[in-house]
C-alpha cells in the first residue's frame, strides 16, 4: 500500500499528471470520477504566485471532491519558492509537488523545471528548505537527467528522500529528449530497487495502455503510475486500467452518448470556472480524443475547435450525437 506522508493512496495508485492548460478543476473532476487516485494541478509559477498574477492564482482553486489533490509549483529562487509554499498552503491541498521536470525552454532558461537538473545540489537544497517550511508532504516530479551522459537519478532520488521528500515521480526521458523517443523505465526501476529507498517511486511516460500500466507494476515493480497524455480527452483511461488489473480484460470503450455527455459536462464546468472565453478555448485540445475513431469527423472537429461561442459548440455536440447514433467504438 503506497503512502505519501500519512496519506494512503492505495495499492499501485494511478495519478493524474500535472499538465499545463489540461489538469484544471473540470478535467480533474472527470478523471477523479473515472478512478484517478491522486490528481495534481497544472504547474504554477512561484514568481507568478508571489506577484499575485491572475493566471497563477486561479490555478490554486481546488475542491473537496478531488482529494487527495496536490498543487505543483516550479521555480529556482529559494525566497520565491518559500513564499509560494505559504500561499499554496492557504489553499488547503493535501500535497505540495515540486516540478523539476518540465523541459520547456521558457522554464528551463530560468533554471527551473528540468533546468535544475544541471545543478543537483541546488535541487536538493531547495527541496530541503521547502520540506522544513511546511507540514504538508513535499513530493517531487523530475526526469532521468539533463541528458544521457548526466543520468544520476538513483543518487538524486536517494538524496531527495533523505532530506524529507515523501514521494518521487520520474518521467523516463531526459530533458534533451523532450517528448521524443521511448520512455526508459529501467532507471526508474533502479531507483525503486535501491535498498535504501523507502518512499513511493511513481513512473511516468508512455503509460498509454492498461497493459503498459500492468508492465510498470509487475515487471518494473514501481509503486504507481502517473498518467499524462493518455488521459487528455479520455478520462476513462483510469477506469480501464483498474478494470484490466482486476479482471485481465478490456472494458468496452465509452459509447458515443457517454462521450458527448462528458464533453458537454467538461465544457460547462470550464465555463463555470473560467468564464466563456477561456472555458471554450481551453477545452478544445480534448475534443479530438473525445471523439477519436469516428470516420469523416473533420467537419465536426473543425467546428468544435473554431467556434468561439459555447452555444455553437454545444450545438455541434448535439449534431454529432444525432449524426453518428449507433456508431460503435473499437
Amino acid at each position: 500500500m503506497a503512502k505519501i506522508g500519512d496519506i494512503d493512496v492505495g495499492e499501485f495508485p494511478l495519478l493524474l499528471a500535472p499538465m499545463e492548460d489540461v489538469s484544471d478543476p473540470p478535467f480533474r473532476a472527470l478523471c477523479k470520477e473515472q478512478g484517478a487516485d491522486v490528481v495534481y494541478t497544472e504547474f504554477i509559477s512561484s514568481e507568478g504566485l508571489i506577484r499575485d498574477a491572475a493566471k497563477s492564482v486561479i490555478k490554486l482553486d481546488i475542491y473537496e471532491k478531488e482529494r487527495p489533490v496536490g498543487i505543483q509549483i516550479f521555480g529556482a529562487n529559494l525566497d520565491s519558492m518559500l513564499k509560494s509554499v505559504e500561499i499554496v498552503e492557504a489553499s488547503g491541498p493535501d500535497i505540495i509537488d515540486i516540478n523539476f521536470g518540465c523541459p520547456v525552454k521558457k522554464v528551463v532558461s530560468k533554471g527551473a523545471g528540468a533546468g535544475i537538473l544541471k545543478d543537483i545540489d541546488l535541487m536538493v537544497s531547495l527541496t530541503e528548505a521547502m520540506v522544513k517550511h511546511t507540514k504538508l508532504p513535499i513530493t517531487v516530479k523530475t526526469r532521468l537527467g539533463w541528458d544521457h551522459d548526466s543520468i544520476r537519478i538513483v543518487e538524486v532520488a536517494e538524496r531527495l528522500q533523505d532530506i524529507g521528500a515523501k514521494a518521487i515521480s520520474i518521467h523516463g526521458r531526459t530533458r534533451a529528449q523532450m517528448y521524443k523517443g521511448n520512455a526508459d523505465w529501467k532507471p526508474i526501476a533502479e531507483v525503486k530497487n535501491n535498498p535504501r529507498m523507502h518512499i513511493p517511486v511513481f513512473g511516468n511516460g508512455d503509460v498509454d495502455t492498461p497493459e503498459r500500466a500492468m508492465e510498470m507494476r509487475d515487471q518494473y515493480g514501481l509503486d504507481g503510475a502517473m498518467i499524462g497524455r493518455a488521459s487528455i480527452g479520455y478520462p476513462w483511461f483510469f477506469r480501464e486500467v483498474k478494470h484490466y488489473f482486476e479482471t485481465g480484460e478490456h472494458l468496452p470503450p465509452p459509447t458515443l452518448d457517454e462521450r458527448v455527455i462528458a464533453a458537454r459536462r467538461h465544457l460547462q464546468m470550464a465555463i463555470d470556472w473560467k468564464g466563456e472565453k477561456l472555458g471554450v478555448f481551453e477545452t478544445r485540445r480534448h475534443y479530438t480524443n473525445y471523439f477519436k475513431g469516428i470516420p469523416h469527423f473533420k467537419e465536426y472537429r473543425t467546428k468544435m475547435v473554431t467556434s468561439d461561442h459555447p452555444e455553437d459548440v454545444f450545438a455541434t455536440f448535439d449534431e454529432v450525437q444525432k449524426t453518428f447514433t449507433g456508431f460503435e467504438f473499437v
